[in-house]
């Protein structure tokens, strides 16, 4: 089974889902998931993968690669705060600032203060 259906089963997993439900909330073929699985396709449309990313808030290439991509302004704002609409460079400075801050404190919780 290759890596990007076990992100997704991963991902429906994590939501108390299966593969089946995810293909009727997204309208996606579920034979296609199938074939995918099966191998006897070996990529899944762009269009399906954009479904599925969008559904579990996640990007492309994490289902592609499992690697997520920089959060660079425009992803923090989607991805924190659901959407870019109404939300300030200051309050994406902010989310920065308390996830520094919550790296140090786990940094001080578990005995690596050699930075501090």
């Amino acid at each position: 089974m290759n890596e990007t259906y076990l992100r997704i089963e991963s991902l429906c997993k994590s939501r108390e889902m299966n593969i089946t439900e995810l293909c009727k909330k997204c309208s996606i073929p579920r034979a296609s998931l199938t074939d995918f699985k099966m191998g006897r396709n070996k990529s899944l449309s762009a269009s399906t993968l954009q479904k599925i990313a969008e559904y579990f808030s996640v990007s492309v290439e994490y289902l592609l690669s499992g690697e997520a991509p920089s959060l660079d302004a425009i992803n923090l704002k989607i991805a924190f705060f659901g959407g870019e609409e109404g939300i300030t460079d200051a309050m994406v400075e902010e989310v920065k600032r308390f996830a520094a801050y919550v790296k140090e404190r786990e940094k001080i919780e578990h005995g690596d203060n050699k930075s501090l």
